[in-house]
């Protein structure tokens, strides 16, 4: 199984932190994040990902080549001069996942001790194009939020709503099957082809939601976003005192 784990974020809130590491190397109990998730990923049986970069590339290469390389999981990188968007990274990089059924794609800014395989497996029992890893948000308002029907299908998809209907919100965690990839392409066209960014809270998760294709997985594990000064110190928190 493959796995893309997007990075490229300039991690402008992280300032000024990230002047000179990128986001995705930022520290949590003595090792970069996307160390954490290298780990993760080869626990849950990937054994590729893709990484892409946009700010401090260089660093990101020297992590997977040197320390990254310890977790055993082959890494591609994907440089971007302008970004893609979470999604146009994925649409322009199709070929990574050439002949896979089914792929995660994972928002590297996160921490989490969410085990991927157990995730894996609930996705393999439903045929909907996208698995969408849910967890339940102290601020709503700040996420994705989505709306579940009694068999687990999100109903509802709101980027940052005013009144969120929902506590349960995008953990930035998916798993994929491959015809999403033409979704994509008919998105990506309904907005004017290669114009702009394509984002998966913005774009895609709403069109799939209204026809049907998106499942909600509850994330019940430890779950973080560090993209935050607050969320970064909070992670770091849980993990020194061994709660996650």
């Amino acid at each position: 199984m493959k796995a893309y784990l997007l990075a490229a974020g300039p991690g402008t809130r992280l300032r000024p932190l990230t002047d000179r590491v990128p986001k995705c190397l930022v520290p949590v109990g003595g090792e970069p994040v996307l160390g954490r998730w290298l780990r993760a990923c080869r626990l849950a049986g990937v054994d590729e990902v893709l990484v892409n970069t946009h700010h401090l590339p260089e660093a990101v290469r020297a992590f997977t080549d040197g320390p990254g390389r310890a977790h055993g999981v082959s890494v591609r990188l994907h440089h971007e001069e302008r970004l893609l968007g979470s999604a146009g990274t994925v649409r322009a990089t199709r070929d990574f996942v050439r002949g896979e059924e089914s792929f995660f794609i994972i928002y590297a800014d996160n921490v989490s001790d969410i085990d991927l395989a157990r995730m894996s497996d609930w996705h393999a029992r439903h045929d909907d194009l996208l698995t969408v890893g849910l967890f339940r948000a102290p601020r709503p308002r700040n996420c994705g939020v989505a709306v579940l029907d009694g068999q687990g299908r999100i109903v509802e998809f709101e980027e940052k709503p005013l009144r969120p209907a929902s506590p349960w919100a995008s953990a930035g965690i998916f798993v994929a099957r491959r015809p999403l990839l033409g979704r994509l392409d008919e998105i990506a066209a309904e907005r004017g082809g290669e114009a702009g960014a394509l984002d998966f809270g913005y774009h895609v998760l709403p069109r799939l939601v209204a026809r049907g294709e998106a499942r909600g997985y509850r994330i019940e594990e430890f779950l973080l976003d560090v993209g935050t000064p607050e969320g970064y110190v909070e992670a770091c928190r849980h993990v020194s005192q061994g709660r996650a």
